[in-house]
């Protein structure tokens, strides 16, 4: 019986550390790109430190989600036509699923840059939610494979195609809908996909369509054990209930189309205004009613992203432009400490892992460099095609969507 319980104890102690490692949404299970991982290779090439690689059919950017052995992601035929949720083996790389959601017809043409199957799963046990924006959602059993519940209604006109990633919280899918006619969230029961709340956006729009469109991920951050959904659209940002929908605070700017997604240190929360002119600003949280104000603590008006995230470690927050230019600021005061040209074009979102932050480009360079007060480079890496998609981490693995295919990347 000793015996018994004993290696009770260990299977028990095993499954917990595995759970721990899950990747279950874009950006991570801390929603800010930070990783647990103790072990994360520093370099790789197609000859080194290649676990497996393997193709993924058709063109989808959706970042992977992790939980055990699986790795979720979507993708879609190049016309959108068909779209699809693919699953494979963390441990050898071999599909496990590959389902066929939607099939459409006369689909909208989206822009050259973006694809049908853009914004990311979210995964947890048992279940994988897939989003294709108005085309549709869908709740998959991810031990058979099968679908569960999907919703085709839930509509607005993206124009460039979709991009916003769903989130949970707690028995809530909540789905952002920003188009050019409608800007909307709205709340689904998990279980059933039955919508609990819908909330129109407020604010003031622009008679154009395209700068009413925005990208954006929710963020769920806590405010004295009180939950808000911090949310970018065009032209504002909103703090939600997300258990009721209702809103809580906005602060205006004048950016649209925005791609990044917020990020929270201590007491505020970082907001990229989006296109045209992109800056990054901190709001200290607490606020009610439009908070932009008195509640904006400092602007950061040179070098911010239209569409990568920024990740914030050890009271620093880092950042690259679209171009490639890399910056460090005080996260507190938005005090400039260097800033650096990294060449290429930026879209996915950086991680942080044991003592490093990772930067991912277009065509398939990933910059290592250690966080601190002054710029130090520890690695550059160079796969065979570029990322569009954000990576994922899984214990002592990397893994990368490039454009073609998924690469399971750890020390050899």
């Amino acid at each position: 019986m000793r015996l018994i319980l004993f290696f009770l104890i260990i299977l028990i102690v095993a499954t917990s550390a595995v759970y721990a490692d899950n990747w279950p949404e874009f950006r991570g299970p801390t929603n800010n790109g930070h990783a647990k991982s103790s072990n994360l290779p520093l370099k790789w090439s197609e000859k080194q430190n290649i676990k497996w690689k393997v193709p993924i059919h058709d063109r989808g950017w959706s970042t992977p989600v992790v939980w055990g052995d699986q790795i979720w992601m979507t993708t879609a035929s190049e016309d959108g036509k068909q779209m699809y949720a693919v699953c494979v083996s963390l441990k050898t790389g071999e599909m496990i699923h590959d389902v066929k959601i939607f099939d459409n017809e006369n689909l909208p043409r989206i822009a050259s840059m973006n694809s049908y199957a853009s914004p990311s799963p979210v995964i947890e046990e048992g279940k994988v939610y897939v989003h294709f924006g108005s085309f549709g959602t869908a709740c998959l059993n991810t031990n058979s494979g099968d679908v569960l519940w999907q919703r085709r209604d839930i509509i607005c006109d993206h124009e460039e195609g979709p991009g916003s990633s769903p989130v949970l919280f707690e028995n809530l899918l909540i789905l952002t809908m920003d188009g050019g006619d409608v800007q909307y969230l709205e709340a689904l029961d998990k279980k059933t996909g039955k919508t609990v709340w819908k909330t129109n956006r407020s604010t003031d729009w622009p008679e154009e369509n395209d700068y009413r469109l925005a990208f954006g991920t929710p963020l769920i951050v806590d405010i004295s054990g009180n939950p808000q959904l911090v949310t970018t659209g065009s032209k504002s940002a909103w703090s939600y209930d997300p258990n009721t929908g209702n809103e809580i605070w906005q602060v205006r700017y004048a950016g649209w189309s925005n791609s990044s997604r917020t990020v929270a240190h201590e007491d505020m929360v970082y907001i990229n205004t989006g296109f045209d002119d992109p800056q990054l600003w901190a709001v200290r949280l607490g606020g009610k009613g439009d908070v932009t104000d008195s509640h904006v603590v400092w602007k950061i008006e040179k070098d911010a992203p239209k569409i990568p995230s920024p990740i914030i470690f050890d009271g620093l927050i880092y950042m690259t432009s679209d171009k490639g230019i890399l910056t460090c600021h005080d996260a507190v005061s938005g005090e400039l400490f260097w800033r650096e040209g990294l060449g290429g074009t930026y879209i996915a979102s950086p991680i942080y892992a044991n003592g490093a932050i990772y930067f991912f480009d277009h065509k398939g360079k990933t910059t290592v460099i250690k966080p601190g007060k002054t710029f130090e480079l520890l690695a550059e890496n160079q796969l065979d095609d570029g990322f569009m998609a954000s990576p994922a981490v899984f214990g002592n693995s990397l893994i990368l969507r490039t454009k073609t295919h998924l690469y399971r990347i750890e020390k050899q």
